[in-house]
């Protein structure tokens, strides 16, 4: 899809609409004072030869340029920090209505760029530094890049309900890290990953994600959320998480196999076969 033509005004706010709204609102004042400075142009004596009025020409227009941008660059500035402020809000009520729905539900209800904003809002509440990236269309490449320190983490969801996430993505992943040098990867699925997926990415520090997982467990430490789901015992395939409804283990999770009902190879969730 052909990106949408915009002016200068335009980019400045969306420029300051990746920023946290703070960051936006300090621009704002910054710029201000800059070109506040440059718009008032320094008392010269009158010119007095050609070479003179030539010299106190550029001046003029600096400042005649400036006393527009002294106030239009801080309008973006804040512009764009209320639409950041107006996104961290809208991202931390996406993720808890995800979180309270049931888990069948969880997801199902949301669009593909909703979803990315979920994914986003559960590595932000981990501790990294979101940037958003996704393109105009569902499949934008990578859509999502993480910073933890100086480390670069790169990240593509998949919002597939009836489809498990096969290696081409997770081997395109793995091409655009090395290009960019990021030091890991993540692939989150809203479905589940073939055995082929899971074996590439197996010793590339990629990691192969369960989204429903990632929502639920964002209070929980990288280290005690079990992100790589196991393959099912009947078909390889990788399998899902979930909630048993009905029956002696009712509200109990399982790994139920992502072909059901074509397959209904079982895992219990406390750990891998």
């Amino acid at each position: 899809m052909a990106r949408k033509h915009t002016n200068t005004f335009e980019d400045l706010i969306a420029v300051a609409a990746l920023l946290p709204w703070w960051a936006g609102i300090l621009g704002a004042a910054v710029s201000y004072a800059i070109l506040h400075h440059f718009a008032i142009p320094t008392p010269k004596p009158p010119a007095q030869t050609l070479n003179d009025l030539s010299a106190s020409i550029a001046p003029m227009l600096v400042a005649t340029i400036c006393q527009f941008l002294q106030y239009l660059v801080p309008l973006a500035c804040l512009i764009g920090a209320g639409i950041s402020a107006w996104q961290a809000v809208r991202a931390r009520s996406l993720l808890a209505a995800a979180q309270t729905s049931p888990e069948d539900e969880r997801l199902a209800s949301f669009s593909w760029r909703e979803f990315e904003t979920l994914v986003a809002q559960a590595f932000r509440e981990r501790g990294y530094t979101v940037r958003e990236r996704g393109g105009n269309g569902p499949d934008g490449g990578v859509d999502i890049e993480l910073r933890m320190g100086a480390d670069k983490y790169l990240v593509q969801c998949k919002h597939w309900k009836a489809q498990s996430v096969g290696v081409v993505v997770v081997r395109e992943l793995f091409g655009v890290m090395t290009a960019e040098r990021a030091v890991g990867g993540f692939v989150v699925a809203s479905g589940g990953f073939t055995k082929e997926a899971t074996q590439f990415a197996d010793g590339r520090s990629i990691e192969l994600v369960d989204a429903n997982r990632l929502i639920a467990g964002v209070n929980m430490t990288s280290n005690e959320i079990e992100v790589a789901a196991p393959t099912c015992p009947r078909c390889g395939t990788t399998m899902v998480l979930r909630t048993a409804r009905q029956g002696a283990n009712a509200r109990s999770a399982f790994w139920g196999c992502t072909g059901y009902p074509r397959c209904r190879g079982t895992r219990p969730a406390t750990g891998r076969a």
